[in-house]
């Protein structure tokens, strides 16, 4: 039986031509202003500076508009906060991100938190998260809500299943821990420190790679049948969870790259949308 590949990439596009309409149907209702995602990019890390571009492609490709913060290397978390706040205050801007990471030195969680969760479109602040975890309505975390939709698309059973978290990230395990187990999954959160990695791994029916560390999951260690979903990318199109055999031993798996990166930024982008139509309807 040939596994299921879980094609990010596609159902990527697929969703940002549904938000296309919804993102006219906004400038028609707000006299013409279009929704707007800021992102705060601090220092001259390139791989940031990389993904910062490819989610203002993503906002040109839907019809929004996008303000790119660039901040030294050497800017201070005072500043970072000031320009946060600048950025609550304006009305024209419904979605605020702070590239992760930032530069050593930077209280990133006070900046996180200090974003209005209104715009937590990234789905960073502490507030975002206790409302998520309690089921309360919240924007998720980019990367594990879009993992959720990636599952829901292709109608992967969840509930009952036991889902195996490798990474306990305030921003990719933990919240991915919590939307599963809010899907009813019998969740086992584990990390690099986890004793005997491998016998929880051969326990999962939902395996979640998101540890940060190349192929450190192997795949003689996943259970025939699993659903395997690699959240991580490393040099050379590496994931946390190890490519050789996945197909043979998988029901479903997404490819790295073209998985789970894609449905990181159309998360972002819907959720901006949502923040927009919200905004709207307050008027």
């Amino acid at each position: 039986m040939t596994a299921l590949i879980l094609d990010g990439k596609a159902l990527a596009r697929d969703m940002e031509q549904t938000l296309s309409p919804r993102v006219g149907a906004i400038k028609v209702h707000a006299h013409g202003k279009t929704p707007v995602l800021a992102t705060i990019l601090v220092g001259d890390d390139p791989a940031s500076a990389t993904y910062v571009q490819m989610k203002g492609n993503a906002c040109k490709r839907v019809g929004m508009d996008s303000i790119r913060v660039q901040m030294p290397a050497n800017t201070t978390t005072i500043q970072i906060l000031a320009k946060i706040r600048e950025l609550n205050e304006d009305s024209n801007v419904h979605g605020i991100l702070l590239q992760h990471p930032v530069p050593r030195g930077i209280d990133e969680r006070a900046c996180f938190d200090a974003i209005d969760a209104r715009k937590d479109v990234d789905g960073v602040t502490c507030l975002g998260f206790g409302r998520m975890g309690m089921g309360e309505s919240a924007y998720g975390s980019c990367t594990p809500a879009g993992i959720m939709s990636l599952l829901k698309f292709h109608e992967i059973p969840i509930a009952g299943k036991h889902a195996v978290v490798v990474g306990r990230s305030a921003i990719l395990g933990k919240p991915m821990a919590l939307m599963l187990l809010n899907h009813n999954a019998t969740v086992t959160i584990c990390h690099s420190k986890t004793e005997n990695l491998e016998s929880f791994v051969k326990q999962a029916d939902i395996l979640i790679g998101a540890v940060g560390r190349p192929e450190l999951i192997k795949s003689a260690w996943i259970k025939p049948g699993a659903v395997v979903i690699d959240a991580g990318y490393h040099p050379g199109g590496i994931g946390d969870i190890e490519k050789a055999g996945l197909p043979e031993i998988a029901s479903a798996y997404t490819p790295v790259p073209g998985g789970v990166g894609p449905m990181t930024i159309a998360t972002l982008i819907r959720q901006t949308v949502e923040s927009a139509e919200a905004h709207l309807n307050t008027k």
